[in-house]
């Protein structure tokens, strides 16, 4: 490593801890410092209260904000990944387990994600209604589509704004076809494989008519789960949500006269009705944060600058995912 990259991760260090002293000093936040030296996997959550009630129970508040799949790096050494799956499920066991919360709200803010994540999600979500009986809302905000209804649909009231993008109830799965690209320039590939579709979905070459039909029936069994999980969810029939569920985006407004969601409303709102639904008065609203953890920071540190040594653009990242076909809820926005 050259010194011109020691000093700048010199600077590195010493402009994050004094980020990290002023605001605590600044916050004031009882604890914060036994989290320092957590390792990553101890999962110690730190609780912060978003709005001061009676004291007498808690409404937790987990955010899902971003594309619901785990497995990304951070793009920086100051960037996060916006969502992380681990980190989320932990905070809603968590929440399950505190005898101290009543009730808990999750937001979503996501265009889906991945099919395996989003049903992890559901079940867990199921589970903790039929182990602890806690109500589950969820709150939509700008963006709650494919997966980020999925994730929603077994929560006992779901709310979104009027001008909430929802639906794209679906399955998808994409690679890219750069095989005439590839010729132009002169560019092959020699595949050495074990069976006839071991490089089904490869971007060097067209798909056959029978990998077209192998791939149609996993997304069709995906599909049926899907329409399962809304069906289930929303009390609705399956002829019904089959009508829904061909791909096209709702508004929140158009959502609730489709009986997609319950009701209309923003976070503040959703806050209110829960409160008034369990019954014990102005309940403390909190979140949970990720502590800072001295030896996942400088572990990510060292990742990351090594990695950028030798793939300074990024480029192996990114071939190494395109090139990663899987069944996503998601919703294309491209």
């Amino acid at each position: 490593m050259s010194s011109k990259r020691w000093i700048a991760l010199g600077l590195a260090f010493a402009l994050f801890f004094l980020s990290i002293a002023v605001s605590t000093f600044t916050s004031g936040a009882a604890g914060q410092w036994s989290g320092w030296f957590a390792m990553d996997d101890e999962e110690v959550w730190l609780e912060k209260t978003i709005e001061k009630g009676n004291g007498k129970g808690k409404i937790a508040v987990l955010n899902v904000n971003g594309v619901i799949q785990e497995g990304y790096d951070a793009p920086s050494l100051f960037e996060t990944v916006t969502y992380n799956h681990r980190h989320f499920l932990s905070m809603l066991r968590h929440a399950s387990e505190d005898p101290q919360v009543d009730g808990m709200i999750i937001r979503v803010n996501s265009p889906g994600g991945g099919v395996v994540e989003s049903a992890e999600i559901h079940d867990l979500i199921l589970e903790i209604q039929e182990d602890y009986r806690k109500p589950i809302y969820v709150s939509m905000a700008s963006l709650a589509a494919s997966g980020g209804y999925y994730i929603a649909a077994p929560a006992d009231k779901i709310f979104a704004n009027e001008a909430t993008i929802t639906g794209s109830l679906g399955v998808i799965m994409q690679t890219i076809n750069v095989s005439e690209l590839a010729e132009k320039y002169g560019v092959k590939t020699e595949t050495i494989k074990s069976g006839p579709y071991k490089d089904i979905m490869s971007s060097m070459r067209e798909m056959t008519d029978t990998e077209r039909v192998i791939l149609q029936s996993m997304i069709d069994d995906s599909y049926e789960k899907f329409v399962d999980v809304i069906a289930n969810g929303r009390n609705m029939e399956r002829d019904k949500v089959k009508t829904l569920a061909d791909g096209r985006i709702y508004s929140g407004k158009q959502a609730l006269e489709l009986g997609l969601v319950d009701d209309l409303g923003n976070m503040d709102y959703v806050i209110d009705v829960l409160r008034e639904d369990i019954g014990r008065g102005e309940l403390d609203v909190i979140k949970y944060e990720v502590p800072f953890s001295f030896p996942g920071f400088l572990t990510m540190t060292t990742q990351n600058l090594v990695l950028r040594q030798q793939d300074p653009l990024g480029l192996k990242q990114l071939l190494r995912y395109s090139n990663s076909p899987s069944l996503m809820y998601l919703y294309n926005m491209d």
